[in-house]
């Protein structure tokens, strides 16, 4: 008998098919899963390459929209676990009520995270570099991956996963975050302040690039205001890819202890 729902979300760049290994492994637990895509993804990696068009301008309250749709069609409220831009999206539908748990890996900045390391900046530059990304989709270079992603992995690895999963990603979402400190409506704002929400754990990878431990630790200090169960979990070593390289078990088996350990 399954245990319940958990929706997975993936972050910028990626398509949702890198959740698979996850989605068995928890499948395997007793846990029906599911990993929606991002509105305008399709539904191959070569699909969304070859026409990114339709993916091009998508904003965080879009994509997070899109997913309170497909929980709404669910029967009760699922797990959520999500990656990056997709860290912020659970965090998000979690403040809303639509959880009744949420773990966060990598995840960008919520609104009042206001650091931005420079390896952050580097990482992002690809789109922020040039204010035309805005409303464009974006596609990294190998290179532009490799610092971001997979940093912390062999480069023939690397590869094969920039091969597997890579796609074009909206560039909005990354302007809307490196501007939330100055916008007070940022569609990164979340509501961390909810006492009636599921427990949230947040997973940081402490070689990040792209959401460095910086980040995760601030969110974490934010969500000191609520009452609510959080936790904050550092893996030493390891790199945006967390999720997608040799080593994603681990992070996986630890967020599955966690989850049964708040019962959920």
């Amino acid at each position: 008998m399954a245990k319940g729902t958990i929706v997975f979300v993936h972050g910028l760049w990626m398509h949702s098919s890198s959740w698979q290994p996850w989605m068995d492994f928890f499948s395997a637990k007793g846990y029906d899963c599911i990993a929606p895509p991002w509105p305008g993804d399709s539904e191959t990696v070569a699909e969304c390459r070859s026409n990114p068009k339709p993916i091009a301008n998508r904003g965080i309250t879009e994509i997070a929209d899109s997913y309170a749709k497909v929980i709404a069609g669910l029967s009760q409220p699922p797990i959520l676990i999500g990656h990056s831009f997709g860290g912020l999206l659970v965090q998000n539908l979690l403040g809303r009520g639509l959880a009744s748990a949420a773990v966060a890996i990598d995840p960008a900045p919520i609104k009042g995270v206001w650091q931005l390391p420079l390896s952050a900046l580097k990482a992002s530059f690809p789109v922020l570099g040039n204010p035309f990304n805005l409303t464009k989709a974006v596609s990294l270079t190998f290179k532009q991956f490799q610092y971001g992603f997979a940093n912390a992995i062999p480069e023939e690895e690397g590869r094969e996963l920039f091969d597997k999963y890579a796609i074009p990603g909206p560039g909005r979402p990354l302007f809307q975050a490196a501007f939330a400190t100055l916008n007070p409506w940022s569609e990164t704002k979340v509501n961390s302040s909810n006492t009636s929400r599921g427990p949230l754990l947040l997973i940081a990878g402490e070689r990040d690039h792209i959401a460095p431990t910086i980040f995760t630790k601030a969110t974490y200090k934010i969500y000191k205001k609520s009452t609510a169960i959080t936790e904050l979990k550092s893996f030493e070593g390891r790199g945006h890819s967390l999720i997608l390289d040799h080593g994603w078990k681990e992070i996986a088996e630890y967020a599955a202890g966690w989850l049964e350990g708040k019962g959920v």
